[in-house]
């Protein structure tokens, strides 16, 4: 059996606890095995900065801890008398995760939790994390050891001994420190005090391996000047955790080169995705890949039609052979007549003989997922007019019969059903959902929009445009407006809207990229400027205190 393998539980007797490292903050930190353990788990108990990383991974329909109800796993932020709880839980069988922040060897103090089960034979396994001394600085550019190898040292300012400091102020190698915003300068002075020159470089780290990151360059001797210049320093957040390294390998010079995270074009920005979750998922990932920070606003929610009867008739003449073509224009479009098929017991096996077509790399990914590949996708602008561009114009002698089925929603344009209709085909125009303006978002988003809060919102159609004004408020002027094509921007103008980015193409992916590349030059300019790269919300009124303040 290898070591990854998971055991049942019925293997153990009194239940078995995972001490779990989550890592430093970056969700996708976390290891397979990890993930592994957290999906087989009774019961979870995490400190709270870990909770919403870990979390998302506990499996469902597990026993809650001391009952028979059927619910979600038994999840537990910190208290004080984890250890009771962990072993409580143990003692009754259960699988029990206890997942720590960073490395559970290196950064939690979790031995004496470890040696209560070994007291009583529980049996336990350790599940490394990536500590937040090694992860942190490959998140800030700096690099611990070169192809020279060097000394490198670990310090926890909290518990370090005054031998401790004496030994790394006497080495020349590098040192990583573990302390805190408000007392990393008391740390940086120990060095000195120990021998180190006040001249060697530092770079300081907050909230590292996040979105929230940021590092500081400095040196031994003004870190505590570099923090007030910055308005971080002094700040009822001083409490927050730092990662500093100290040494030649985080000096300015270098981490300009190798700062790889937080130099991507969208670092940090709050981006607004008004679309459905499901619409949204992809073009998230994307935002995410640019270091963007994605917030989705659904602007309209699709209902089935008020009379279903024409989309049933549909549905039956695809089965007994009344179209030659089905076109589906969107994702709601397929979910729409999957939804029927199942209604009705079928399944892709009745699309047999039947050509299909789709517009976008969503809705054909949606019909795959459904077990049908598209037979025409257009090769260029995906469109009703680029669908055009590419289909067949009807040929009684190839075509045995001349009828298409178009399921749609209920406000689609007519373009599509004139250009088949010019080439000879007739269409079914079949209403298969209804697209209604979705509620409001809570409170705080439309405060957010309105005053700021996001620095950049996607518009990938008109109605989005006019449905998030509806719902929520019109986005501030200090919020980047991003638009998909020529219309939607129009009706931006048109609702009193600045439109700074355009994609080159009607592709939500495509106006991704002109954004991130909109954020780059943005960035780059301000670097050859010589000043600080800010995002747009920073520049709102206040927002600069503010953001010093929450630092």
């Amino acid at each position: 059996m290898s070591p990854t393998t998971s055991v049942p539980q019925s293997s153990f007797g009194p239940g078995h606890v995972t001490f779990l490292g989550a890592g430093p903050g970056d969700p996708g930190l976390l290891t397979l095995r990890a993930v592994e353990a957290l999906a087989g788990a009774d019961v979870l108990v995490a400190e709270p900065e870990v909770l919403d990383v870990v979390r998302v991974h506990a499996r469902a329909g597990a026993e809650l801890s001391g009952t028979s109800q059927q619910a979600e796993a038994d999840v537990s932020s910190i208290p004080a008398d984890a250890a009771n709880l962990v072993m409580a839980a143990a003692r009754g069988g259960k699988r029990v995760v206890r997942a720590v922040s960073g490395d559970p060897g290196l950064d939690a103090g979790v031995g004496e939790e470890m040696l209560a089960c070994a007291a009583e034979g529980i049996p336990f396994e350790v599940v490394p994390g990536i500590a937040a001394a090694v992860g942190v600085p490959a998140y800030a550019g700096v690099p611990l050891r070169d192809e020279h190898g060097a000394d490198v040292r670990f310090v926890d300012a909290r518990t370090a001994s005054e031998r401790c400091w004496t030994e790394v102020g006497a080495s020349d190698g590098t040192v990583v420190v573990s302390t805190t915003l408000e007392t990393v300068a008391a740390a940086a002075g120990e060095l000195v005090a120990a021998g180190r020159k006040p001249d060697t470089p530092m770079a300081v780290t907050v909230a590292g391996t996040t979105t929230r990151q940021r590092t500081w360059n400095a040196t031994l001797g003004t870190v505590a000047q570099v923090l007030k210049q910055a308005k971080v320093l002094p700040s009822p957040q001083g409490h927050q955790p730092v990662i500093a390294v100290v040494g030649e390998r985080s000096a300015a010079a270098q981490r300009d080169r190798l700062s790889w995270f937080e130099s991507k074009p969208l670092f940090g920005w709050k981006v607004l995705v008004p679309r459905t979750k499901e619409q949204a998922a992809s073009l998230s990932d994307q935002l995410v890949s640019y270091g963007a920070v994605p917030h989705e606003v659904p602007t309209i929610a699709v209902e089935p039609p008020r009379t279903p009867q024409q989309m049933e008739r549909a549905v039956k003449g695809l089965v007994t052979g009344r179209y030659e073509w089905i076109a589906f224009t969107s994702v709601n479009a397929v979910k729409a007549v999957r939804e029927k098929f199942e209604e009705y017991g079928l399944d892709a096996r009745a699309f047999a003989g039947i050509k299909v077509a789709a517009v976008g790399e969503q809705t054909a990914k949606a019909l795959i997922a459904f077990g049908v590949k598209p037979d025409l996708v257009p090769s260029g602008e995906q469109s009703a007019a680029g669908l055009l561009e590419d289909w067949p114009p009807y040929d009684p002698v190839f075509d045995p019969i001349d009828r298409v089925f178009l399921p749609r929603a209920d406000i689609a344009t007519e373009t599509l059903v004139a250009g088949l209709i010019e080439l000879g085909w007739e269409v079914d125009d079949v209403t298969a959902y209804r697209t209604v303006r979705a509620s409001p978002p809570p409170a705080e988003t439309r405060e957010a929009i309105k005053g700021g809060g996001f620095d950049a919102v996607l518009f990938t159609s008109s109605s989005t445009v006019r449905n998030l004004v509806g719902i929520a408020g019109k986005p501030h002027n200090v919020t980047v407006i991003a638009c998909i094509g020529p219309a939607t921007a129009k009706t931006a103008e048109e609702h009193g809207l600045r439109v700074d980015v355009m994609a080159p193409e009607p592709s939500v992916h495509k106006l991704a990229e002109a954004l991130a590349e909109f954020g780059a030059a943005r960035r780059a300019a301000a670097v050859e400027a010589g000043e600080a790269v800010t995002r747009p919300s920073e520049r709102r009124p206040g927002a600069r205190r503010r953001r010093a303040a929450s630092s």
